[in-house]
């Protein structure tokens, strides 16, 4: 049996309404969990809450913006104890939201660490998710990932998508290894070869060109419970998410 909770990231369906058809199907499919994103709950979580229960399915944590645990967070706090999962996750920074300088994530980071602090006394917690432009070094040679969890500490976990760091050019091996004790979930995002138009390059967990197998023992070391599958944006969801668990499941058994 696994250990893992295998969850289905539903920004993957987006352009494939209802909701509700593809909850059941994901739970046909044998996913445990679905990982939402914003507006998906939104406009009302406890239907949200109680679509999932009647698939059968749980949250496993959900996407949302920075802006709303800075500014609004109590109203996220809300939607996480409505939708019974305790993880919120900031998952993106706008081009215009993204710092050239060290101090800028930095203080990324420590909105993460307050926001954080806040959720912790909710019984809840905050977990970063990557896209590449956090691998990119800046002129003084850091790298915008190291920045923000370092400024974040210890109680901003890390949601690691390894889609987006192969693309950033960084190593999933090394990533994965530097961040153990951090990363609580891992996105088993695959990526076709360098060039690839279809689908905007992204294709099923195990069809593109990242190494799983060499990749899978290091999930060990860290503090993961959750894998998730996720597409930014696939022509055909139902295959992407049947092959996607297919090979997840093999992957780590159960």
């Amino acid at each position: 049996m696994s250990r893992y909770i295998i969850s289905f990231q539903l920004y993957s369906a987006r352009h494939f309404p209802p909701l509700e058809a593809q909850l059941d199907w994901l739970a046909q499919c044998g996913y445990d969990a679905v990982e939402p994103w914003l507006p998906a709950y939104g406009d009302d979580a406890a239907l949200f809450r109680r679509q999932i229960d009647a698939a059968g399915l749980a949250c496993s944590g959900f996407h949302m913006p920075l802006a709303g645990l800075v500014n609004e967070p109590k109203r996220f706090f809300d939607y996480a104890h409505t939708m019974g999962t305790d993880t919120l996750i900031p998952p993106y920074l706008t081009p215009e939201e993204r710092s050239i300088t060290a101090d800028g994530w930095r203080r990324v980071g420590e909105q993460l660490a307050k926001g954080a602090a806040a959720a912790k006394a909710e019984g809840l917690k905050v977990a970063w998710h990557n896209h590449d432009f956090e691998y990119h070094k800046l002129q003084d040679g850091n790298r915008p990932i190291d920045l923000l969890l370092g400024a974040a500490g210890p109680d901003v976990d890390f949601e690691i998508d390894i889609g987006w760091v192969t693309r950033g050019w960084a190593d999933p091996a090394q990533e994965l290894e530097r961040y153990a004790d951090r990363i609580t979930a891992i996105q088993l995002k695959d990526t076709a070869r360098p060039g690839t138009a279809a689908d905007e390059g992204w294709t099923a967990t195990g069809d593109g060109i990242i190494d799983w197998t060499a990749l899978v023992p290091l999930f060990g070391a860290t503090r993961a419970t959750v894998l998730v599958a996720e597409h930014d944006n696939p022509s055909d969801w139902k295959v992407f998410a049947s092959r996607s668990i297919a090979a997840m499941r093999a992957l780590v058994g159960g």
